[in-house]
């Protein structure tokens, strides 16, 4: 008789800790999803999120910019997104360019 064994269940990350990792309010990390405050409040409430790609991204940014200033850098106009706020590129369906930028900065290429 062969018993079946159970694969662990994969654990949705924490949408709050990814929140507070940005150092972003509610309402900021809504826009820097692209969902609603009640949508955050909701998973923020233990609703399985499919969060994985904010996690990442969330820590990508934490790789380049001390954890504490990515709220912040978040919501500054920057010359380099063409004085864009990095919260407007995202919301613009853009977040490709956030991840290129993190790309140069991480391999020395020059922007």
């Amino acid at each position: 008789m062969s018993r079946k064994t159970r694969q662990p269940r994969a654990v949705a990350p924490d949408v709050r800790s990814i929140r507070e990792g940005l150092g972003l309010p509610r309402k900021d990390f809504a826009r820097f999803a692209g969902l609603s405050e009640r949508t955050i409040t909701s998973w923020e409430g233990r609703k399985a999120p499919p969060a994985s790609r904010l996690q990442r991204l969330q820590r990508a940014l934490a790789r380049v910019v001390r954890p504490e200033a990515i709220g912040p850098w978040l919501g500054t106009p920057n010359p380099a997104f063409s004085g864009l706020k990095p919260l407007e590129v995202i919301e613009r369906g853009e977040v490709d360019r956030l991840w290129r930028m993190i790309h140069e900065i991480e391999s020395g290429m020059p922007t």
